[in-house]
């Protein structure tokens, strides 16, 4: 493993803990060897060993001693890297930080994109293959003003969901159809680079083209046999759950950032099929 691999698997707060130790445990015996050696006070050694890391050295106080010398060199090669690294690692958190937020509001934006152009509409019609959806429908009416314990109940109803969907009843040829309308929009968000910072949403959009291609390469979807007709039921249950597991994970984003776009999709409720953009 590359040194470079090492220090991105430690992170920054890690880091910055990691240098502030070490420099206090420079500090520290510096300011008992140099008393000892020097026979300095405690505060004046201390300012010896602060303005020598500082690199500052005033001069002031000076080493006079063989012992209190070396102690001097000392302190300044392991000192001296080890304050410029917790400076320069708590800069690189500040930045790393920033980079972070930039790349959340991306994946926001795109999740924003996906939800409004295909996500809803595609949840929705997996809603209405599962014969259990009923179950969904009421807890998963959020209201115009759920708080966090909501959204923790919402999200337990939804991880403790069976989401098995009824093969029988599935419209395939319509599903196919749906899918290839939303194939280059969906495309275009595989294509966005920030996508990879958020494997959920990765993971779902795989799921989706997974079933869109196990729908295309076969020929006649209208004749299929049971057991074809239940594997692919058991693609549409992976791209269901992971669609509206990351619905509801948007929906809360909407309701802590944008309220009026919480209101929307709250009232387009897939698994609702009474459900409008209408204010009623």
């Amino acid at each position: 493993m590359h040194a470079g691999e090492v220090h991105r698997m430690v992170s920054a707060p890690s880091r910055i803990t990691i240098s502030c130790t070490l420099l206090l445990l420079i500090v520290t015996a510096g300011v008992l060897g140099v008393m000892a050696t020097e026979g300095l006070s405690l505060s004046d050694a201390v300012y010896f060993v602060v303005v020598t890391i500082a690199t500052v050295g005033y001069g002031d106080i000076a080493p006079v001693t063989g012992a209190g010398r070396l102690i001097a060199v000392l302190i300044i090669i392991a000192g001296v890297g080890t304050f410029v690294s917790v400076f320069a690692t708590a800069v690189e958190g500040l930045v790393s930080r920033s980079e972070r937020r930039a790349r959340q509001r991306k994946i926001n934006m795109m999740m924003g994109l996906f939800f409004s152009e295909a996500g809803t509409e595609l949840l929705g019609s997996f809603a209405r293959l599962d014969p259990r959806a009923g179950e969904l429908r009421d807890t998963l009416a959020p209201g115009s003003d759920p708080g966090a314990e909501d959204f923790r109940r919402m999200r337990r109803c939804l991880e403790g969901h069976g989401f098995a969907v009824d093969a029988a009843a599935a419209d395939l040829p319509g599903l196919q159809r749906l899918l290839e309308g939303k194939k280059e929009f969906l495309l275009r968000l595989l294509e966005n680079p920030a996508l990879f910072e958020h494997d959920v949403f990765t993971d779902l959009l795989h799921a989706v083209f997974h079933l869109r291609e196990e729908l295309a390469v076969r020929d006649d979807l209208a004749v299929l046999s049971g057991a074809d007709r239940t594997h692919l039921a058991g693609d549409i249950s992976r791209a269901y759950r992971a669609l509206a597991l990351e619905w509801l994970g948007y929906l809360q984003h909407l309701h802590a950032t944008y309220p009026y776009l919480y209101s929307l999709a709250a009232r387009r409720n897939p698994f609702d099929e009474s459900a409008g953009p209408v204010v009623r």
